[in-house]
């Protein structure tokens, strides 16, 4: 099984920047992924929606025997993970803001987060913010039309969106802003044009890399091959806009199917 892939799924294009951090860890390891892009963003849809769009990626993966599954999507996360753990056997890994980490660094007492709406409206994030909120304070941003920006591969016109929900923030004097949603880190040279230098961008990639890492070494199933891993990725979309990505983060080893 040790030899078996890494599943990752997300709304789209989004999860790439997790995948990006999975692979510089973990070269070795094979992986599918799937990105929903018909269906994204999941972030305005019902939990319900949600979760049943999350059994049938989790589905699609279990059958090309995978053995671990990252949910690379903050939403996706936030409203079905404890679903599919307790549905499915294997081992399951998920995305959600950074909360923990921007309240513990911060200076000025005051962090940001940008996420979807569903993510931010999930009890999971609810829960995990609240055991902050005493010591800090925590600015909130939906980004609507954000992953739709990012998707569509034109990352140029997220600029203005950008300033509205960051303006807020940005005014509350935050030095600290958590990145909520996986499509996000796309968009961080343009978040760094507008927020002041010395504001600190954190997203969740290297952190879930290391705990795919910790979680096939305490299952036993880390592949010991010493060759690359190949990988696998399906799109209900163009492909042209996933081979863009997959060029901007330079990886190799691939082919795309459609989903």
């Amino acid at each position: 099984m040790n030899k078996n892939p890494i599943g990752i799924f997300d709304s789209g294009v989004g999860g790439l920047s997790i995948w990006k951090d999975i692979n510089q860890l973990l070269p070795n390891e094979s992986t599918i992924y799937i990105a929903d892009s018909s269906n994204a963003p999941y972030g305005e849809k019902s939990k319900k929606k949600i979760t049943e769009l999350s059994i049938k990626n989790t589905e699609l993966l279990l059958a090309q025997n995978c053995k671990l599954i990252v949910v690379a999507c903050n939403t996706a996360t936030t409203n079905s993970i404890k679903k599919l753990r307790e549905t499915y056997p294997i081992p399951f890994i998920g995305i959600e803001p950074a909360t923990k980490h921007a309240a513990i660094n911060t200076k000025t007492g005051k962090i940001g987060i940008l996420a979807t709406k569903g993510t931010l409206a999930s009890e999971l994030f609810l829960n995990t913010s609240e055991k902050y909120r005493g010591d800090v304070e925590i600015i909130e941003s939906i980004g609507t039309g954000l992953v739709t920006i990012v998707e569509s591969g034109n990352l140029d016109n997220a600029e203005l969106l950008l300033r509205e929900y960051l303006q807020p923030m940005i005014d509350k004097n935050v030095d600290n802003i958590v990145l909520g949603c996986s499509h996000y880190p796309f968009l961080s040279s343009l978040i760094k044009r507008i927020i002041p230098p010395g504001v600190t961008i954190i997203d969740s990639g290297e952190a879930v890399a290391k705990q795919t890492e910790n979680i096939l070494k305490d299952s036993d199933i880390l592949n010991s091959a010493k060759s690359p891993g190949e990988h696998l990725f399906y799109t209900n979309a163009k492909y042209d806009i996933l081979e863009m990505f997959l060029k901007k983060i330079r990886a190799a080893n691939y082919a795309i199917r459609s989903l």
